[in-house]
């Protein structure tokens, strides 16, 4: 065969594969490229998205916690100042019951001090009766003599 007609068959085989491909073969390529370059960019977008939405949760995030922070910091000193309250009126009403407790106490024994005054009394005057009546040898009556003993209890 001849050289130019073996160029000139293959051309034509090579134009009718370029054309083939060109018309069946390269549109197909292209869409897949171009639909796999979409999704590339597609998904570097919502990373790109996922990293705003994820630093926009850390701040809301430390908002919050910020905001947590500063509630219980103010709950803490709530407590604290109802505990001192607390600790203040249980102080306030111990001294009061002390108070009170002592003021009873008090007149309990004032109480037990008169009485044991009048008992001494008594005694006495009755000693004084004895006494007088061992020195009168005679007997004493103390309802004749009630007035004089009821001086001189008093005095005593």
């Amino acid at each position: 065969m001849n050289l130019n007609a073996t160029m000139f068959a293959q051309l034509v085989v090579f134009l009718i594969l370029a054309a083939f491909t060109m018309k069946f073969v390269w549109p197909p390529l292209m869409k897949a490229l171009d639909e796999r370059a979409e999704r590339i960019a597609n998904g570097l977008a919502a990373a790109d998205r996922g990293k705003a939405d994820l630093a926009a949760a850390e701040k809301r995030v430390q908002t919050e916690l910020s905001g947590a922070r500063d509630e219980v910091q103010k709950r803490i000193a709530d407590a604290e100042k109802r505990a001192a309250q607390i600790i203040e009126a249980a102080k306030a009403t111990a001294a009061e019951e002390a108070a009170r407790i002592v003021a009873a106490a008090q007149a309990d024994a004032e109480q037990q001090v008169n009485r044991a005054r009048e008992e001494l009394r008594g005694q006495v005057a009755a000693l004084a009766v004895q006494g007088a009546e061992q020195i009168l040898k005679r007997e004493v009556n103390p309802a004749v003599h009630a007035d004089l003993l009821s001086k001189l209890s008093t005095e005593l």
